[in-house]
């Protein structure tokens, strides 16, 4: 059976959009391909390997599985949302400073699965840290990069958290 055509307005990196489409598209199409978001990358198509990772209501959520119609009315952000070239969010910029990358298909999903994970708990452990990351795949082998990208992460929004 096809799904219905729906329009709904989603909350994306802070700014209401319209779209519509069939409400079981998968919401990593809408945001590259009506949106024009081109951080969340289109991996496995199966949710497996974390490329399409955006952060729903403060959770690390795959987008290639993420149904449009559950997106209606939830906040999203995408990797655009979290800073920019000039201005970097201390996770984009713990990345650089790592040189945690080589290929870069991975970062999308590890930036944004990283970002969630230091909204919850802002001083995890290595171990916390390669636990939440398990489920996003690299084939560049920089997960030691990675890692150390995340826990520099930590510390720099602990530093500027701080009076």
């Amino acid at each position: 059976m096809i799904s219905p055509s729906i329009t709904v307005a989603l909350e994306v990196n802070g700014h209401t959009r319209e779209v519509s489409a069939m409400a079981d598209t998968p919401l990593l199409l809408v945001l590259r391909n009506d949106l024009a978001l081109n951080g969340p990358k289109y991996g496995c198509g199966l949710g497996e390997c974390g490329a399409c990772t955006v952060i729903i209501d403060g959770v690390a959520a795959r987008s290639c599985v993420f149904p449009l119609a559950g997106a209606a009315g939830r906040e999203i952000v995408t990797l655009e949302g979290l800073g920019s070239r000039q201005a970097p969010h201390p996770v984009q910029q713990a990345f650089i400073d790592e040189q945690a990358a080589q290929c870069g298909y991975c970062l999308n999903g590890m930036i944004m699965t990283a970002k969630a994970l230091l909204d919850r708990n802002p001083n995890p452990s290595e171990a916390q840290v390669r636990n939440e990351l398990s489920g996003n795949l690299c084939r560049c082998g920089t997960h030691i990069e990675i890692l150390r990208a995340v826990l520099r992460a930590a510390h720099l929004l602990t530093v500027d958290a701080r009076p």
